[in-house]
């Protein structure tokens, strides 16, 4: 092969491509052995037990419609590690998205007992990736904590699985503008449960959960779309973002119409459509049931290598 390929090659990254970029990983050691959040604890014996034929169905056919758009690379899964929230990928690390060329990555701090196997592994990938490769020195959980929403402008979420002087860290060092909120609410424990910046200019934020002077921060960056503890709850700020389409998990063709799981479901899948409709976007629900026993949801399952799609203006 000519040398004169390589300087093209060289210039290449997932960072720089111009396209969505996303790290997944195969729920290949994905197990529901450690009950380490509240939602897995409401499981009554037996409910909780994971399909895992079903479980790989229901991720691959995510990945496939993701990968269809963007550039998706896959965590390699360890023989018998034992991770058993591995495939939650978006709590595994965070790139900030505003430094040049996107190559520093900030490994999780985990302090969940199942998880904390997984910076090792982390480190490892990114580093044979070619990122800079730091580990917060502070409990940390990864973009799921961590909503960047345009320039150096984030929010951060601190509370049961990350530290505030994680983000007194990043600020110091990235030069970053964090503002941080409290999650004092034990069903939204990670940021992506309760804030979702759907442009560079608007973000759906569960207010109730937070303080007058919280909400007053976050206004004085984006214009907020108020969204209602019953359907955070239901996971509508557990979405990605793909290009002008927004994913979201949605068990409702397993719920039993009139139940009040049914009604709790629909009543945030009309929500999130409303939202969608009179902003131009589309949306592709993903039943993700086999996950949920894990307390997890869409957003869970990607990390951001870039955020290339909130470039992209739908209206």
């Amino acid at each position: 092969m000519s040398t004169s390929y390589w300087p093209v090659y060289e210039k290449l990254s997932s960072a720089t491509m111009g396209r969505p970029a996303y790290l997944m990983c195969p729920p290949f050691s994905h197990t529901v052995d450690h009950h380490n959040n509240i939602w897995m604890k409401e499981y009554q014996p037996g409910d909780g037990n994971i399909d895992y034929r079903r479980g790989l169905l229901q991720f691959l056919e995510l990945y496939h419609f993701i990968a269809s758009e963007a550039l998706v690379y896959l965590l390699p899964t360890p023989a018998k590690c034992g991770l058993q929230d591995q495939v939650f990928t978006a709590n595994l690390a965070f790139v900030p998205e505003h430094l040049p060329g996107r190559e520093t990555v900030v490994v999780s701090n985990f302090s969940s007992e199942p998880r904390k196997g997984e910076t090792g592994y982390g480190v490892k990938f990114f580093e044979t990736m070619g990122y800079q490769t730091l580990v917060a020195p502070f409990r940390f959980e990864g973009e799921a904590e961590l909503k960047h929403l345009y320039d150096n402008v984030y929010i951060g979420g601190y509370g049961e699985r990350s530290d505030a002087k994680t983000y007194e860290w990043m600020a110091e060092n990235f030069d970053m503008k964090i503002i941080q909120v409290e999650e004092t609410d034990p069903y939204l424990y990670h940021l992506d449960c309760s804030i979702f910046p759907l442009s560079h200019e608007e973000t759906l934020v569960c207010t109730e959960i937070f303080t007058p002077e919280e909400i007053k921060q976050i206004e004085s960056v984006t214009d907020i779309i108020d969204v209602s503890a019953d359907v955070a709850y239901s996971g509508i700020c557990n979405s990605l973002r793909l290009d002008n389409i927004i994913l979201n998990a949605s068990n409702i063709h397993d719920l039993k119409a009139g139940t009040e799981d049914y009604q709790f479901e629909i009543a945030k899948n009309r929500v999130l459509e409303d939202i969608c409709a009179e902003r131009g976007f589309e949306i592709a629900y993903f039943n993700l049931s086999e996950y949920m026993k894990s307390g997890a949801l869409l957003s869970c399952m990607i990390m951001h290598l870039n955020r290339h799609s909130y470039s992209i203006r739908t209206v």
